[in-house]
């Protein structure tokens, strides 16, 4: 505690002592489409707080039928849903937690036909178009709003959020761009911000002192036509005189073309927009995206920019994130490292969230602790993540581990990963396995190429093959020629890349040697760089905090000049991330990568790549061919083991060579170790 003097601090509001100031910010995850929806959301909200959470904020639930998210999306607008709700909140205050309920109304980011918004124009990330609120149907929202805000303090809630930023309705009618009402809700700025105003009282009016509200404002929205900083500031200042007791910050809208909450956004980036509200106010401000560690945290405290931090994806990595504070063993935290591909990417794709860090987010259930029915003596062979995952959950459930690696060093395609711009935070992840390994006293052998025979004259118990994945030749003339390199020659051997280079392969693999040829680290770890690349105005002085749009901004000098290639007739990049991958896409093309799709890959010789596009052959005169064209499972040490008949295992790529799908390697490994 003395090393995070403010993180851990308590804070007392609305009558309410909360034990520090980290705060579990809401996240969709959808938990709530599955089966035994409330006692998963009970287990998964009861779970951080045994981890110490100062404030939990649920996923959003919305105050009436059209400002669902999507049909089956949380609503709470009755009493006979409070039972379920008791659950929740239930399972909080059994741990000595606190909980606060958010109310949101999706406005016209809703898929379904009851969408509504101030007006009738629609989202660019939603094919539905919404239907204007009529003045009538606005007031009516009010009070909607207060009676959620009633039934979750009949609940059990120690309080609610109510969702003013991200682009919802909210938002929608506080930035002119999608406000363009002629009643008493639009027009000039003090008629655009009455209905959150109104919102506010009518729940003031309908809830008792002891009971959290607090205001979740759109600190900088980052659209053309959103809100100036002095209209944030002044809007805050009259949500506190209005009666809100915390202002939780949010950054941008869902269809802003700046990245806000991604690897690729240095930590801490949105500090200047959360000082903003804060020297406009006296009530705590809680800052909020890109905040994952407590170094992170204290740090942003003791400026004075906040009061509290908001992290809601570090606590899905990490349930025990606070706890682990307060005692001493930040080393020992799972850090988030901002990847979405397991959260945010999932619940885009109309699929449950969980944790490429931890799988046990959202499914707390289906891994309750069950002790081994005997120690065991378990050889790993392979120290990438897989075998480390493994290693750690075995060694946790009381079993004697020993990994053997054939390389130098930890991490595996972990390596590769953590030395691309934007994903330095791989770095954090190796960090927490090297810890936990360590602490639980897990004998590693580096620099160890372990044979059949001798896992077999040891005498285990059983046998875990980790051994990963091997680059995919393409198999086309002149691929052993010196122009050609793989990926592992580039981000692993440090082999050298000439001026013009061409990429074969545009999966993950391939943008990612893209952006290593290419991007400049500095844009990812230091937020004036990373501002003045994505054309936003840190003075705030302009509408929506935008000083260009980041399609204009002129690119920084490229530093190679980079072809891309791929068989399929389907445009590059389709496949990435559907949070992520158009942050890619927008850097390369920033930097004039060329692109190509539906390639026949003739020949590499002296004057460069042939190959031939719906039948017309083309040469491309390169330094370098990049072979980035898949990979293929390493499993001969597995094979042999299988034979001999040892009782043994196979995980990650060893298993299925598809891209290097850290998350379904650290899944499968987690549950082989709940089940030896």
């Amino acid at each position: 505690m003395d090393q995070y003097p403010r993180l851990m601090a308590p804070l007392s509001v609305a009558g309410i002592t909360l034990r520090n100031r980290i705060v579990m910010g809401a996240m969709h995850t959808r938990l709530e489409t599955l089966d035994r929806p409330h006692e998963r959301l009970a287990a998964f909200y009861g779970a951080r707080a045994r981890g110490e959470a100062g404030l939990i904020l649920t996923g959003g639930y919305a105050p009436n039928p059209a400002g669902v998210f999507e049909p089956g999306a949380p609503l709470l607008c009755e009493r006979s849903q409070l039972a379920e709700h008791r659950a929740i909140t239930g399972a909080v205050h059994a741990a000595g937690g606190h909980i606060a309920l958010q109310i949101v109304h999706a406005g016209r980011y809703a898929k379904h036909p009851l969408c509504v918004g101030p007006s009738a124009e629609r989202a660019r990330i939603n094919p539905i178009a919404p239907r204007e609120l009529t003045t009538e149907e606005v007031w009516q929202t009010i009070e909607d709003f207060a009676n959620t805000a009633e039934l979750a303090w009949e609940g059990g809630y120690d309080g609610v959020e109510i969702m003013g930023s991200e682009g919802y309705l909210i938002n929608q009618f506080t930035a002119p761009f999608t406000n363009q009402r002629t009643d008493e809700f639009g027009g000039s700025f003090e008629a655009r911000i009455r209905f959150p105003l109104e919102v506010l009282k009518a729940i003031r009016r309908r809830v008792v002192d002891r009971f959290l509200v607090v205001y979740r404002i759109s600190a900088v929205d980052l659209i053309e036509g959103g809100m100036t900083g002095a209209e944030v500031a002044e809007l805050a200042r009259r949500v506190e005189a209005d009666g809100a007791d915390i202002i939780n910050t949010g950054v941008g809208w869902h269809e802003s073309a700046v990245p806000t909450i991604a690897a690729s956004v240095p930590r801490s980036a949105w500090a200047y927009a959360i000082e903003n509200v804060k020297r406009a106010v006296d009530i705590p401000v809680i800052a909020s995206n890109r905040i994952n560690t407590p170094d992170g945290a204290e740090a942003l405290l003791s400026s004075g920019c906040a009061d509290m931090v908001s992290m809601a994806r570090p606590l899905l990595a990490d349930p025990d994130f606070a706890r682990k504070t307060r005692v001493g063993k930040a080393a020992e935290i799972n850090t988030c490292i901002a990847c979405n591909q397991a959260c945010l990417d999932r619940i885009f794709t109309d699929r449950t969230a969980t944790c490429l860090v931890n799988p046990r987010a959202g499914r707390e259930i289906e891994f309750m602790p069950k002790p081994p029915e005997g120690t065991k003596r378990i050889a790993v062979v392979g120290g990438g993540p897989a075998g480390m995952s493994f290693a750690i959950n075995a060694s946790e459930r009381g079993h004697r581990v020993t990994l053997f690696e054939a390389g130098n060093e930890l991490g595996g395609q972990l390596n590769m990963a953590r030395v691309v711009p934007g994903k330095n935070e791989f770095n954090e992840m190796l960090r927490y396995f090297r810890t936990r390994l360590d602490g639980l006293g897990v004998t590693v052998h580096l620099g160890r190429f372990v044979k059949a025979g001798e896992l077999l004259e040891a005498g285990f118990d059983a046998i875990v093959i980790a051994t990963g994945v091997r680059p995919r030749s393409p198999g086309f003339p002149g691929v052993d020629h010196p122009k050609v390199l793989s990926y592992v020659d580039v981000l692993a051997r440090g082999a050298a890349v000439g001026q013009r280079v061409a990429i074969i392969g545009a999966g993950g693999i391939g943008f990612d040697v893209a952006e290593f040829l290419l991007g400049d680290a500095e844009e990812s770890l230091d937020p004036a760089s990373f501002l003045a690349t994505w054309g936003v105005d840190p003075s705030l002085s302009t509408s929506g905090g935008l000083s260009e749009s980041a399609e204009t901004v002129a690119p920084a000098h490229a530093r190679r000049e980079v072809h891309m290639f791929q068989r399929k007739p389907e445009a590059l990049g389709k496949r990435l991330g559907k949070s992520t991958g158009w942050i890619l896409k927008s850097r390369l093309k920033r930097a004039n990568v060329a692109m190509a799709s539906g390639a026949v890959y003739e020949r590499v010789d002296d004057d460069g790549l042939h190959y031939t596009i719906d039948g017309k052959t083309h040469v491309l005169q390169v330094d370098n061919v990049i072979l980035c064209a898949g990979q293929e499972s390493e499993r001969g040490l597995y094979e042999a083991l299988r034979s001999s008949g040892a009782n043994v295992h196979v995980i990650g790529g060893a298993d299925v060579a598809s891209e290097l799908d850290a998350l379904r390697a650290i899944d499968q490994a987690t549950r082989l170790a709940m089940t030896v």
